[in-house]
């Protein structure tokens, strides 16, 4: 069956940027969240560490620190204006959040408690400062809960377990979504004068991850389908502590609280790399440090493992900081590892955790391909590239952009969607949709997960840490490849209720698209910056890569590639030092 629902507003994602977005939507329209999954468990819940905004409640703090320390941060791709956005709106965002009911963990005197974050400075660089507002080492869970209640209580409707599968687009204007109804099997279309994106990030295109299964780039893929570039996909952030072969990240805090690096000698090694930030240096700096220490025979390896990993000690901390700050830190380490991080220290390595690229947005979240801005069409949070965080993101950033962007979002599609009338959809909105499911239906069922698999193996081997061309090449051939068998697949069972097979394929489709996508950038950027580490072209080289990369997909797997400005006009590139 195919069904037609009518909004103002549609909110794909139900993270916290969708969330924040669609309260402030509401404000002024007939909002609707689309979720694949039930908001309370979106991705954001993940986040533990903290949220950064200079209050300064425990020593000097300013949004321009905090702007430099992002750009700085970014390797100088951050487009500085809209840094100076997310960090002069993040104190007003964070007292909204705790005014409409976020519980901050507190200091003595009653304000909200700080803690010291990687890459976050005063005076432009000269030491660490506390800027992460944190609640314990559940803040992102903190942060959706609090908005989702608040979308409850605005009576915004909720089309949970749907998954979207296509945009409605009238040239360069949007008019709606269809969608993939997984109790039922039925397909919906929704008309609105508004669409925003704000499906989460793509991690599961790697081998270890710190992301949800449900993180698959969805709306990325959506978009580069229907023409729609996608900037700075080569910069994929690789958290630093990792909980040993499982991804699960174990979070900057507690370094932040005072936890320490160690190879295999016992040595803090990061005095070697950032000797004035130490273990809070960028996470792209960390991550290139630990990979370092492994590759040159300084990482703890197991007599029946393959892989190495070093320790992140927290032992001298206390059980009274360990338990109480870091609850959940505390339990993952005793549940998945057998290791009380109190008594014992943790075994991490690199996870890939973030995608500073994305779909290409303006700071009020409107959708552009360098040239062109689309009318109601909208990206916000992870799957958006603005872009805040350059080549490189500043952890706990990312929830303030989800928070500060969501708002600034939201709030202008209350205004757009005041301005304009709605249009008809096309009769056509849904034929892709049905298409696909039918092929599904008709081919022959094998197994998805040797595809999903193969295509993480080689995404984590080639297009990793560390990169260069040789490796780079093969990753798109056998990506190219991957895609071509997927084409072949069908489903093993064509029952219409709960089909999950159908919902896997085309995330694995989405993976796949983003994953040659990454590739072919991170091929073509012939220097290294931020993120992207090329062990062929070791330098950053402004005089030709100072600009942002945007990718354009024709048919299936041709990708052209074309570039963008980035904004330098408050501080002038420099050497990147800590």
């Amino acid at each position: 069956m195919i069904y037609t629902h009518e909004f103002d507003s549609i909110i794909v994602g139900g993270g916290g940027s969708g969330l924040y977005a669609a309260l402030e939507a509401s404000k002024n329209s007939r909002t609707a969240v689309i979720s694949k999954l039930y908001p309370q468990r979106s991705h954001t819940c993940a986040a533990q560490g903290g949220i950064s905004a200079a209050l300064g409640n425990l020593e000097e703090d300013s949004p321009e620190w905090h702007a430099y320390d992002t750009v700085k941060g970014g390797d100088y791709l951050t487009d500085q204006n809209a840094a100076k956005i997310l960090c002069e709106e993040a104190p007003h965002v964070i007292y909204h959040l705790e005014h409409i009911g976020l519980p901050f963990s507190r200091l003595e005197d009653g304000k909200i408690a700080q803690r010291r974050f990687g890459g976050h400075t005063h005076h432009f660089g000269e030491g660490a400062v506390r800027r992460a507002c944190y609640a314990a080492d559940r803040t992102g869970n903190m942060i959706l809960q609090t908005l989702y209640q608040q979308c409850v209580e605005k009576d915004i409707k909720f089309f949970n377990e749907f998954f979207a599968t296509d945009v409605i687009l009238n040239g360069n204007k949007a008019e709606g979504v269809v969608a993939y109804e997984l109790s039922t099997g039925d397909i919906h279309v929704f008309a609105a004068k508004a669409v925003v994106f704000a499906t989460g990030g793509f991690g599961r295109m790697f081998l270890t991850t710190s992301n949800a299964i449900s993180s698959t780039g969805d709306g990325p893929a959506i978009l580069t389908r229907a023409g729609v570039p996608l900037q700075d996909m080569e910069f994929y952030q690789f958290h630093p502590t990792g909980i040993y072969r499982m991804g699960i990240l174990i979070t900057e805090g507690v370094r932040g609280e005072g936890g320490i690096l160690k190879n295999n000698q016992g040595e803090r090694f990061m005095e070697k790399y950032t000797p004035t930030l130490l273990d809070l240096a960028p996470r792209d700096i960390v991550s290139r440090s630990i990979t370092t220490e492994i590759l040159n025979g300084r990482g703890i390896k197991e007599s029946h493992d393959i892989d190495d990993y070093v320790w992140l000690d927290a032992t001298h901390l206390g059980k009274d900081i360990i338990e109480k700050r870091l609850p959940d830190i505390t339990d993952f380490c005793r549940t998945y590892l057998d290791i009380d991080p109190v008594e014992k220290a943790i075994p991490v390595q690199p996870t890939a955790h973030y995608a500073m690229g994305g779909i290409p947005t303006d700071t009020h979240g409107r959708v552009h391909n360098g040239n062109t801005t689309y009318e109601g069409l909208y990206a916000v949070g992870e799957c958006a590239c603005i872009s805040v965080h350059g080549a490189n993101r500043l952890g706990t950033n990312s929830l303030l952009d989800l928070v500060v962007f969501g708002r600034r979002t939201g709030m202008h599609v209350a205004q757009y969607v005041n301005d304009t009338n709605s249009s008809p959809v096309r009769k056509d909105a849904a034929d892709y949709t049905i298409g696909r499911v039918e092929t599904l239906k008709k081919k022959k069922g094998v197994p998805l997960g040797p595809i999903i698999h193969n295509m993480q193996r080689i995404m984590m081997q080639n297009v990793g840490v560390f990169r260069k061309q040789e490796a780079l090449e093969q990753a798109v051939k056998k990506i190219e490849g991957l895609m071509d068998e997927i084409k072949e697949l069908g489903i093993r069972s064509d029952h219409p209720n709960f089909n999950f097979e159908i919902q896997s394929t085309f995330e694995a489709e989405n993976l796949l698209s983003l994953s040659l996508i990454t590739a072919v950038s991170a091929k073509n950027r012939e220097e290294s910056r931020g993120a992207h580490q090329r062990e062929d072209f070791p330098d950053r080289n402004d005089d030709t890569w100072l600009k942002h990369t945007l990718a354009t997909l024709h048919g299936e797997k041709e990708i052209n590639i074309h570039y963008n400005n980035v904004d330098v006009s408050i501080w002038d590139p420099k050497p990147r030092t800590y």
